[in-house]
């Protein structure tokens, strides 16, 4: 058993500027912390299989759900279930840093979602 951080988690990048680093890493449940900086959002999509809760750890977020909109702020969270079509955005000056965590684990189970206004 051992001590995980940023510093010793596997690493990877996304979208445009994005990182994330896997605070661990099952079939059964994933944690990742993600860094998205200012004016970056991941793509609109769902999860067939997997349920999420996101924790904003240092910025605001705004996290897009079935066509509902919240803003979080450190310290606060929300769940999204499987099959919500969901898109989290960065529209604060400052990076956002943030924990995802998804049970079963989110990876391969994405697909793709239209934006509500399309």
């Amino acid at each position: 058993m051992n001590a995980i951080s940023q510093e010793n988690a596997e690493h990877y990048l996304w979208g445009e500027g994005c990182e994330g680093w896997h605070l661990l890493k099952s079939p059964g449940l994933s944690v990742i912390q993600e860094r998205v900086p200012a004016g970056r959002a991941e793509v609109r999509h769902y999860h067939q299989q997997a349920q999420q809760f996101f924790f904003v750890l240092s910025g605001i977020a705004r996290l897009e759900v079935d066509g509902r909109h919240l803003h979080l702020t450190a310290g606060q969270g929300c769940q999204v279930p499987a099959g919500a079509p969901h898109q989290l955005i960065n529209e604060g000056p400052q990076p956002l840093e943030f924990i995802v965590i998804s049970a079963p684990m989110a990876h391969g189970d994405r697909v793709l979602a239209p934006h509500p206004d399309d």
